[in-house]
């Protein structure tokens, strides 16, 4: 008797060439006050992490170090460099700049006023999330640019490390609009990723797959590591 061929359901595989990312927002920073504004690095805020964020760093470094990870990268900004600290010393390597994925300019709300006016639940930032464009703060960035911008980064890294994993420490908002642009989603769908959660996709000819969003497993157990409702 001839046996019927079956045909099972398979377990994902990266495509031939392809990159896996592994998008890590960096862990909390300090809180923002009017009084002690951030400091700015090519006109964003730069502040450093929070003693919760550096804790929330460690616990990254400790769920990831045993994964064979090619590379790791930041962003222009001291809050991921200090997030990818843990990893970077686990792993024996050092860390590599990105600066096209740097967090979104907010404008004349940088340097900390825009959590202030997301609490305040400023007209303005009611009116951003209706629109769900940045720019509608004055001289922040659009929808455009970011795209272009961070379209242009995951490509430099997508094209400098075919079949490898890597790690990019960068911030809520890129992750967010790299997520919302990949599946078709309204552009803050995905808006709000908790510090230190690990998020991944995977590079196919500039495509991107998401292949997971906002892990907080390694956070979750200890609530001490969670971040903050805003």
């Amino acid at each position: 008797m001839t046996k019927t061929k079956e045909y099972r359901q398979t377990k994902f595989q990266a495509p031939e060439g392809a990159t896996e990312i592994l998008l890590v927002r960096h862990g909390e920073s300090r809180a923002a006050t009017s009084d002690n504004p951030f400091p700015l690095v090519d006109g964003h805020g730069d502040p450093e992490l929070a003693p919760q964020g550096r804790e929330q760093a460690v616990a990254v470094g400790e769920r990831l170090r045993r994964l064979p990870i090619s590379a790791v990268y930041v962003t222009s900004l001291r809050r991921t460099h200090e997030t990818a600290a843990p990893l970077c010393a686990h792993l024996g390597m050092d860390h590599r700049i990105e600066p096209d994925l740097r967090e979104v300019h907010l404008g004349d709300w940088e340097g900390g006023l825009f959590r202030i006016r997301a609490h305040e639940n400023h007209p303005l930032y009611q009116e951003m999330h209706k629109q769900q464009r940045w720019d509608v703060i004055p001289g922040a960035e659009s929808t455009e640019v970011l795209r272009e911008r961070v379209s242009r980064g995951l490509n430099k890294i997508g094209q400098s490390h075919p079949n490898e994993l890597v790690v990019a420490v960068v911030h809520g908002g890129v992750i967010g609009h790299i997520v919302a642009e990949a599946t078709g989603s309204a552009p803050f769908a995905f808006n709000g990723c908790d510090n230190g959660s690990i998020t991944k996709i995977v590079l196919v000819e500039n495509q991107i797959v998401v292949r997971g969003f906002n892990d907080v497993s390694h956070l979750s157990d200890r609530p001490s590591l969670q971040s903050m409702p805003t």
